[in-house]
């Protein structure tokens, strides 16, 4: 396969001091020697000695490496010379050279694997007529209170991370995933899990999937640049979930999925619908229960018997409860309020209208509670999307991320009168 095998010695302390020093055998520190071959061959004696074969990047100019079985070690006479023309010692291109396998192990402190697909793998002689990777990739980003869902610890905000379709068409195949995170100077501990794809599901999958099946795939989670996993997988559909290990952590991410075999690899979203209508409608029988209003609608009613955006404001600080419903008396919501519920178009409701509003207000604050569990009348913003769709609205994740931006305050929450507006905003959004 078209990969790549380096290994390096770092010493994080002594790189800072002195990045080029060399160790006593002439291995340069913090280089990345290319791994070529691991060979087995036989002394004089019998003796079994495993070798490894690497290439310095920089050539005989970084300077040579120097213990044993270096290039014109007297090790390589204990060695039939059919075994030195078999493993090229006289053909050796610049850089090269071999390394006992025990003396490698006691060396090098890293060893990466680079695995390139046919495009970039174009590019390196060593690797033509290789099998090529096939890959497919996905630049995605984790948005505090969109897709920062935090690992699977984190149950009812699990679900909203970016979720990722994979479609493997053979029988039995043996692929690579790997996640990359852009975050260099703060890096944040990122990992991923797989599922079995459930049957017929072309949307996202909501978070009761998650709590009653088990993952396939555990990747390692932490703080590094990229976190990588290597299994067998059988022909079939999968559904992977690259996460923070932590909700409302944001960066950007890139996941690649390598295999030998096609493959497929796409975002589940949920298209924008209005699932049913958010304004509840007061019942004819409900008369009875505004009436306590009605005295107070009228005072600040003109003769039309309508209020407008400023009487409204009044009527509701006189009306709600407590300071937790009335977040929502402020002046944007009651303009929003008019603009959504008036139907003459003349910017006044008339008092159908206000039991209309007390009666959704009823239906959306006991969706809000559903959604607060942490401290009553905060909602955390990764909540936002199960709160909206209880009220009827399937958001897609681009309108998700309007939402967000426009409402979550600094410290990631909205209140109730930040919910009510997002409820307005969108009823006016998908009557359009």
């Amino acid at each position: 396969m078209t990969s790549l095998v380096t290994c390096t010695v770092n010493n994080n302390v002594t790189q800072l001091l002195r990045p080029t020093e060399k160790l006593a055998n002439g291995i340069q520190m913090g280089i990345n020697y290319r791994l070529y071959a691991i060979e087995r061959v036989e002394t004089f004696q019998g003796e079994p000695v495993q070798l490894v074969k690497l290439r310095d990047p920089l050539g005989t100019a970084g300077g040579e490496y120097v213990g044993a079985w270096a290039r014109g070690s007297l090790d390589w006479d204990e060695v039939p010379v059919a075994e030195c023309d078999r493993l090229g010692i006289r053909a050796m291109c610049d850089g090269e050279f071999w390394i006992s396998y025990s003396d490698f192990v006691k060396t090098f402190t890293h060893l990466e694997v680079v695995h390139l697909d046919a495009e970039t793998a174009r590019d390196e002689p060593s690797l033509h007529g290789k099998r090529t990777w096939q890959m497919k990739l996905f630049h995605g980003s984790w948005r505090r209170g969109v897709t920062a869902g935090g690992c699977r610890n984190n149950q009812e905000t699990f679900h909203i991370n970016p979720q990722l379709h994979l479609a493997l068409a053979d029988l039995c195949e043996e692929i690579v995933v790997s996640l990359h995170q852009h975050s260099i100077l703060e890096p944040k501990v990122i990992g991923f899990t797989a599922y079995s794809m459930p049957k017929n599901s072309s949307e996202s999958i909501e978070g009761a999937f998650f709590k009653q099946n088990k993952s396939l795939i555990n990747s390692q989670y932490t703080n590094s640049r990229q976190v990588s996993h290597r299994c067998q997988l059988q022909q079939g559909g999968y559904l992977i979930v690259p996460t923070t290990f932590e909700p409302a952590q944001e960066t950007n991410f890139t996941l690649r999925v390598y295999s030998s075999k096609p493959l497929k690899l796409k975002l589940l979203d949920t298209p924008p619908v209005l699932l049913k209508s958010a304004i509840v409608k007061a019942p004819p029988l409900e008369g009875k229960g505004f009436s306590q209003y009605e005295a107070v609608f009228l005072q600040l009613a003109d003769e039309h018997r309508t209020v407008n955006a400023f009487e409204l404001q009044e009527l509701l600080e006189a009306c709600l409860p407590n300071d937790y419903i009335k977040s929502c008396a402020c002046m944007d919501v009651c303009r929003q309020v008019v603009l959504t519920m008036d139907s003459t178009g003349n910017g006044r409701l008339k008092f159908s209208d206000f039991k209309d509003l007390m009666c959704s207000l009823r239906y959306w604050q006991g969706a809000f509670k559903n959604h607060t569990k942490e401290k009553t009348g905060i909602l955390k913003a990764e909540r936002l999307r199960d709160a909206l769709h209880e009220v009827g609205f399937q958001l897609s994740t681009d309108v998700l991320s309007i939402v967000i931006l426009r409402y979550m305050r600094k410290d990631g929450t909205l209140r109730f009168g930040d919910f009510v507006a997002a409820i307005l905003h969108l009823n006016d959004a998908f009557g359009s």
